[in-house]
């Protein structure tokens, strides 16, 4: 799919410095100090013992700086040595006369095309948008218990939420050269091993792990919620050193306390007004309103245990108040709160399930309304089951739900007939159960729509009220994952597909951006980071696709040989039909111990291991509810490990059985870093494609961050079966799925919506990838191994006998069935054998030495070369050299059968690759990427004509409000070619002295708004040379209210004192992230006649100042309010005068 065309004019992300300025009343800018939003925060959190740092850490951390800038350069000295290397080498081949030379090959016909062709590479992806590599692809071994599976972007940081804690990045540092930071004397386990050119990161201490996390930008803090039911306060300003060298520190919660008992924390949010949200099991929801929480965080470091205690027992539960509102028992209200949603436009709160929506009002927290998936307003029942619902929290969070024998066997029989239901799901839907109608994410656009995804692939799009606009299925997949930046919408699906959406659903582009589902995205410092299922974290600019892709991706693609790094290494594979028999460890040791000092990795495959008719059906009974094995199978894995000093020397990394069929990688353990990602598959061909006693099973493997699939292949007997075994290629080729082995992995760690990433099976139909190719096409290199039975046809056996052992194998290898098969493109196309230089490898009568033990009983079966193995790389022709746009280039420098072996019908044979492998060090992509973006004339003139803010101006910086006053603010886009985005947030509240003077301004949470004000909308798009009108509402909220364990306890009556507000209207443009911001005072007058109306304390619920409402006044103009706030001034003066 073709990028759409842009505006050459439109704006373009800021990637570095833009001024933050706020405006006066004439509508001139200024610059506005930024540390206003942390002096809060600050008080807060920071110990005096954290006000400074030592003199000699800031000498080392300089030091440090050099010593990662001279690594960054000698780095780059070393990959264009490499390069001019490799140039010199291909000119003068005859200076490496004393290296192994390479066997000649034969190559199979019709490869390059259809499924055979080879998978794009190259130094940037040229089917998708340049991208930042923040963290490329961890070896899935290294991630066990540590997966990442949350991510949310700040200012300044990138945090993500992961089994054990959380972490973050400096996103001010993207592009700088830096190393991962080496761990300290903390007591406390180290980091898993990342990728080494990962940008470094700090860790948390260890923690539950984490599931959803909430960035507070008003306090400075992060709330992360955790599976054992805890809500934790992380602050934002950490002192970040993440250099070489430097001691890796662990950074500790600044709060926290039990949300929810016995039940872990699905989801937060932070509303319009400050409040905390948590969704948890069962529908439960609670409520921390700012005012406690601002309580706990003002707190001393001493104080936060009480804080965390008074926070535990202060929440506010929304379900208690349903009957009150005559809502009852919804489905809403029984299933887990999966994802809450902040309507900031229009003060309001989604909180939904898989199947059911809650709108709740963020004010009030008075539920709105509850509708299913399909927009329908859920059905009312009665109203028993709530009066159990409120009993159950409005007791103690340690005290028990009272219970009663009718309750019990009334549950019973629910969780019996839940039960049947799903049992009857399962079998009408498939083995997974998924229902396509399952919402799996869920946002809100700046124009105030909400979108959801669902398991289907379908967008549905919704109004702030919850009624279903209209839908959209762009993709097969099922989506996991919704951002929005500017003006449009990115979509996540399972396939590891990206797809953007403008704000009307129109679809403007999409790509592969993973290689595995895109389980969770944000959007920060100019990009939108996503994160893959495996655990990579890229980073797409905000602008893709659009006009700065194409000239990023030649510069960057013009710079290769700066971040390119050449890996060799060599690969020993075996094949042997052992025939139902066991191997002495001398046979062994003659097959694969002998030749193992240089190799890397050792791939066997093993034919024929167990047979017999009870077997194989007892093999595919097991295969079916995903059991695989043997003990003969575990016997030969021992025997083999054993010759390779298994534990020493080698690891085995990987394993599967199908049958009689048998594959396993070991892998050197000083490269085991290196090696990863083992993937297991298996394909029956036997008796209807069903048993195993023909058939593949197979290994997937990431080397150096290159895909390697390695085949183990038994297919159909006897000579005339030609046709069935080129069959069996193609099924094999086609239908190979590869899954993680379960004994292997925990199944657990996947993450992903769809059980078909966990579960192992043998493949069962066609299998494609996201771009529908099969799956071995879409590996760097395949080694294909095994018992193939192609056999030498025109030929009898004495003849065959005769040139065997005169060794004339050319002619031989005229008559050989596979070659000619592949001469003529029908089977293997595309692939390379060595020139087979050692004699047929089958039949041979057992435990008889030399040729003479060919089959000499009655039936006398030709011999032939049964046993092969054959391999395709990345080349396209036979002299590509090893690049970034040819990753993988391999040449045979042993192929030969083991004749002395004499424990089978057939002889092992074994192959051994030297491979070159190119690979990318993201650490110096990423700086070149960043020299591109800040140095790059084009890229700069671009920049400069394209990041530009929309010029408005507002009606008034100035507003006063008397009891349920409404005053209309006007924003104006004076641009007259592009649209203005605008936000508008409240940057602190204050308290006016009797002087007339102003308190400090304290921020709410998340910048939200104090209950006694209604800003409506708060935020929305601006057409060129439009007029955004926005309310700005006084409502009556003086009555407060303490919650203890849910349940109100105390009322009192607000500080009837004036009340002064700044808002922040703040104005961007479609894609850049900083914006120009305009003040707006607003000020709420008490009359001074009500101030003595204070609470009747005999009643229950007070009511607080009653005032008159004033005459509706539209504030056209500064002069106006300021003539205004004279009057009242000398209104008052003459009131208290004598």
């Amino acid at each position: 799919m073709d990028p759409p065309d842009l505006d050459p004019n439109d704006d373009v992300f800021g990637l570095f410095t833009t001024t933050t300025t706020t405006t006066t009343g004439d509508g001139a800018a200024n610059p506005i100090n930024s540390n206003n939003f942390r002096s809060y925060s600050e008080r807060c959190f920071l110990d005096s013992s954290e006000d400074d740092e030592d003199d000699d850490d800031e000498r080392q951390d300089l030091l440090n700086d050099d010593a990662v800038s001279m690594e960054s350069a000698s780095k780059r000295l070393d990959y264009m040595l490499q390069f001019l290397d490799r140039k010199l080498t291909l000119k003068d081949s005859s200076s490496n006369s004393n290296d192994a030379v390479p066997l000649p090959e034969f190559v199979a016909k019709g490869g390059g095309t259809g499924i055979f062709r080879l998978p794009p590479r190259a130094a940037v992806h040229p089917n998708r948008p340049f991208s930042l590599e923040l963290r490329p692809h961890p070896l899935r071994e290294t991630q066990i218990g540590r997966f990442l599976r949350i991510i949310a972007a700040t200012t300044s940081h990138l945090w993500a939420a992961s089994e054990c804690g959380l972490r973050l990045w400096d996103l001010n540092h993207l592009y700088d050269a830096t190393a991962n930071a080496t761990t300290g004397p903390d007591p406390v386990p180290e980091p898993e091993p990342e990728p080494e050119d990962a940008l470094p990161f700090r860790e948390s201490v260890q923690t539950s792990p984490a599931l959803c996390l909430v960035a507070d930008e008003g306090s400075r803090v992060v709330w992360s919620g955790h599976r054992d039911g805890k809500i934790r306060c992380w602050r934002m300003d950490l002192n970040l050193n993440l250099n070489l060298n430097h001691s890796h520190t662990y950074f500790k919660e600044a709060l926290s306390w039990q949300a929810h008992i016995r039940a872990p924390v699905l989801s937060l949010l932070i509303s319009a007004y400050g409040d905390l949200w948590s969704g948890s099991e069962g529908g439960a929801i609670k409520i921390w309103p700012w005012e406690a929480i601002q309580k706990s965080l003002s707190l001393t470091t001493e104080e936060r245990p009480m804080a965390a205690l008074l926070l535990e027992r202060s929440f506010i539960d929304p379900r208690t108040q349903l009957a009150v509102n005559a809502f009852t028992n919804f489905n809403a209200f029984n299933s887990d709160v999966k994802y809450l949603l902040s309507d900031k436009s229009r003060a309001k709160v989604w909180t939904a399930g898989y199947f059911s929506f809650a709108l709740w009002d963020a004010r009030t927290r008075e539920l709105l309304k509850v509708f299913n998936t399909d927009g329908q307003l859920e059905n009312r029942v009665d109203i028993s089951s709530l009066q159990d619902f409120s009993v159950e929290f409005a007791s103690g969070p340690k005290k028990e739900k009272p219970q009663n024998s009718f309750g019990f066997f009334q549950r019973s029989r629910n969780a019996i007939i839940g039960a049947a239901d799903a049992v009857r799901r399962v079998a009408a839907k498939g083995a997974f159960g998924d229902d396509n109608r399952r919402t799996e994410a869920l946002i809100i656009a700046i124009d105030g729509m909400v979108w959801t995804g669902f398991t289907s692939g379908l967008l549905v799009q919704w109004d702030g009220n919850g009624n279903r606009i209209q839908d959209f299925h762009y993709h097969p997949s099922a989506v996991q994952c919704l951002c929005t930046f500017g003006m449009r919408i990115w979509v996540g699906y399972l396939s590891g597909t990206v797809q953007i959406l403008d704000l009307d659903g129109n679809l403007l582009g999409g790509w592969v951006a993973h290689s595995s589902p895109v389980i969770k995205m944000t959007a920060g410092a100019g990009y939108i980071f996503t994160l893959a299922n495996h655990g990579g974290i890229r980073g797409w600019s905000v602008t893709s696709p659009g006009p700065l892709d194409n000239i990023v991706r030649a510069e960057l693609t013009g710079k290769e040989f700066l971040y390119t790094r050449i890996e060799g290494l060599k690969i020993l594979t075996g094949t042997w039909n052992v025939g139902q028999g066991r191997a002495s460890h001398d046979s062994l040791i003659s097959w694969l111990g002998s030749v193992t000092s240089d190799v890397s990795i050792v791939v066997v495959g093993l034919q024929e291991v167990e047979m017999g008719a009870g077997f194989l059906a007892m093999s595919a009974a097991k295969e079916t509810v995903g059991l695989e094995g043997s003990s003969v199978g575990q016997w030969w894995l021992d025997m083999i490990g054993k010759t390779l000093d298994e534990g020493s020397t080698f690891e085995r990394v990987g394993s599967r059985q199908l049958a009689g069929l048998l594959i396993a990688a070991w892998v050197r353990i000083n490269l085991r870093g290196s090696v990863g990602d083992v993937d297991a598959a298996a394909v029956p061909c036997g008796f209807g494609r069903a048993i195993g006693n023909k058939g593949a099973v197979g290994l997937r493997i990431r080397v150096y961050g290159r895909v390697m699939c390695f085949v183990n292949c038994h297919f159909a007997a006897h000579l005339e079966a030609v046709n069935r075994r080129n069959a069996d290629f193609d099924h094999v080729y086609r239908t190979m799925t590869f899954s993680r082995p379960t004994n292997l992995f925990n199944a657990a760690a996947a993450g992903a919506s769809s059980a078909a990433q966990v579960l192992r099976s043998t493949n069962a139909g066609v299998a494609y990838s996201a771009d529908g190719m099969p799956e071995l096409s879409e590996a760097d290199m395949v080694i294909f191994l095994g018992d193939f039975n192609y056999r030498l046809d025109g030929i009898s056996y004495d003849e065959a006998r005769d040139f065997v052992s005169q060794r004339s194998f050319d002619w031989l290898r005229e008559r050989d069935q596979l070659r000619v098969e592949m001469e003529a493109g029908n089977v293997f196309q595309g692939m390379r054998e060595a020139l087979i230089k050692f004699p047929p490898t089958y039949k041979f009568e057992r435990h008889q030495v030399g040729l003479a033990g060919y089959d000499s009983g009655e039936k006398k079966r030709i011999p032939a070369w049964c046993d092969r193995i054959l391999y395709r790389d990345s080349r396209s022709n036979t002299v590509s050299e090893c690049s970034l746009k040819c990753p993988v280039v391999s040449s045979i420098l042993q192929y030969e059968g083991c004749m002395d072996v004499t424990d089978s019908d057939h002889k092992p044979v074994r192959c051994i690759f030297t491979v070159d492998i190119a690979r990318v060090d993201e650490s110096v992509r990423r700086q070149e990427l960043g020299e591109i973006l800040g140095s790059n004339n084009k890229v700069k003139c671009m920049l400069e004509n394209l990041c530009k803010i929309p010029e408005t101006i507002i009606s008034t910086n100035n507003i006063i409000l008397q009891s349920q006053d409404t005053s209309i603010l006007r924003i104006t886009n004076k641009c007259g070619e592009k649209d203005a985005l605008f936000e508008i947030v409240c940057e602190g509240q204050s308290t006016v002295n009797n002087d007339g003077l102003t308190s400090d301004h304290c921020p709410r949470g998340s910048f939200g708004f104090p209950r006694w004000l209604e800003v409506t909308p708060a935020t929305g798009i601006i057409k060129p040379h439009h007029i955004a009108e926005v309310s700005v509402h006084h409502e009556d909220f003086q009555t407060l209210e303490e919650f203890v364990d849910g349940v109100p306890q105390n009322w009192w009556c607000e500080d009837a004192r004036d009340k002064e507000v700044i808002l922040l209207v703040k104005v961007s443009g479609r894609y850049i992230t900083e914006s120009r911001n305009h003040q707006v005072r607003v000020r709420h007058c008490f009359s001074s006649r009500k101030r003595q109306n204070d609470c009747e304390p005999e009643s229950r619920q007070v009511q607080g100042t009653v005032l008159r409402r004033s005459d509706f006044q539209r504030l056209s103009s500064s002069h106006d309010v300021v003539d205004h706030l004279k009057d009242m001034v000398d209104n008052l003066k003459s009131m208290h005068s004598p």
